[in-house]
């Protein structure tokens, strides 16, 4: 196994780095900056910084715009990217887009991907994916799906609510997932201005790094084209692994470069405060904290460059992307939550960063998964001895 990067993915990784720490990181004290996430203006302004610098939408093909990275590549990428919570959103490779990118570049057809993935990929426009459902609708078992869909003509008629829907203010456009009236779950795309698509309030969450935050999405009579169905008909639960196993994993990614960050954070404060006559980090509790923190990033780093060549293989790496997601996002949270530790007073400071990724990263061991169903789903495979795709 060679775990050396090349000449060309070391050099991007630097390119980044480099990108973050200059450009993006003096943004994180900006007052626009909302409990909903960055204001479209600072938005905007993020995204025309990528764009100057050549390094948005690095998942998305040549064609529409992007770098064309595999998922190996992305792992280096989005891992520098994370380092600030603004890094994926300048980037413009932040969720629920990024997942939507994706999904609509293998599933779309050419005349979805001119009308809604050009503008998406470059970063003039967001999306949301209008899955999860309030009570008794469909969350983590997504067979409780309520939000119905009805022929009537050329058009679909769909009915629901759902909620959690990240990105859904101010969103262009989304992709919706609704039943057949035969009970077939499927994806429709709809312009989020058409009567009928409501975005009754934003969520109040712990977590404030996605643009347009948590929305509640009411779908009353939304009247949807039958030609704006997203590939085909009942295969709704099988374009959502599409997007999800390779979502879940660049989560992963992008949280485990915040957690690198505050790792670093913690690690400077450790090296220069003093208490009891030395420097912090030579007491041997804070010492050892730092040590679990450098081991569990190194395990999580492995497990998603792991599952990443998984999915380079052509595999939908489901097992895999599953124990990734388990490993890493409570990997991250013990790391983070050591740094607050260390840091004391001021690890719970809503002005440091490590407090608000803290916050926002809390929520990662829940979307995409919690991780309770993640080892539920693992144990099954593992009993039937279908665990292993490569």
């Amino acid at each position: 196994m060679n775990f050396e990067l090349p000449e060309e993915l070391s050099a991007l990784q630097q390119k980044v780095r480099r990108f973050i720490a200059e450009e993006i990181i003096p943004f994180e004290r900006d007052p626009r900056r909302t409990a909903h996430g960055p204001s479209e203006a600072l938005r905007a302004e993020l995204i025309a910084k990528g764009r100057a610098a050549e390094l948005l939408s690095a998942h998305v093909s040549k064609e529409f715009g992007g770098l064309g990275l595999e998922h190996r590549a992305k792992a280096v990428f989005f891992e520098e990217a994370g380092y600030s919570l603004l890094g994926p959103v300048a980037l413009n490779i932040a969720a629920p887009d990024e997942g939507n990118m994706h999904l609509m570049e293998v599933v779309a057809r050419p005349e979805h991907k001119e009308r809604w993935l050009r503008p998406l990929a470059a970063g003039k426009i967001r999306s949301c994916f209008c899955m999860t459902e309030p009570t008794p609708g469909a969350g983590s078992d997504p067979s409780m799906l309520q939000t119905t869909a009805v022929r009537d003509g050329d058009h679909y008629v769909i009915d629901g609510r759902k909620w959690f829907t990240t990105g859904a203010d101010g969103a262009a456009f989304a992709i919706i997932m609704a039943k057949l009236e035969d009970g077939r779950a499927t994806m429709f795309l709809s312009d989020t201005d058409r009567p009928g698509f409501v975005v009754e309030r934003a969520m109040d969450t712990l977590d404030t790094c996605f643009p347009g935050g948590h929305g509640v999405v009411r779908l009353d009579k939304l009247r949807v084209p039958a030609t704006d169905i997203l590939g085909e008909l009942g295969e709704g639960f099988k374009y959502a692994q599409v997007r999800l196993s390779p979502a879940r994993l660049t989560h992963c990614m992008r949280w485990l470069g915040a957690a690198r960050r505050a790792h670093d954070i913690a690690t400077d404060y450790a090296r220069r405060r003093h208490a009891f006559g030395r420097p912090l980090g030579s007491h041997e509790g804070v010492g050892f904290m730092l040590a679990d923190n450098e081991i569990d990033l190194h395990s999580a780093r492995l497990a998603i460059w792991h599952t990443a060549w998984v999915l380079d293989q052509g595999h939908l790496a489901i097992h895999d992307s599953s124990m990734s997601k388990v490993l890493v996002s409570e990997a991250c949270w013990r790391i983070v939550d050591r740094c607050v530790q260390i840091l004391g007073g001021q690890g719970v400071a809503r002005e440091t960063t490590v407090a608000q990724i803290f916050a926002d990263l809390r929520a990662f061991r829940i979307y995409d998964g919690p991780s309770e169903v993640h080892r539920w789903s693992i144990a099954k495979r593992v009993l039937k001895g279908i665990a292993r795709e490569a």
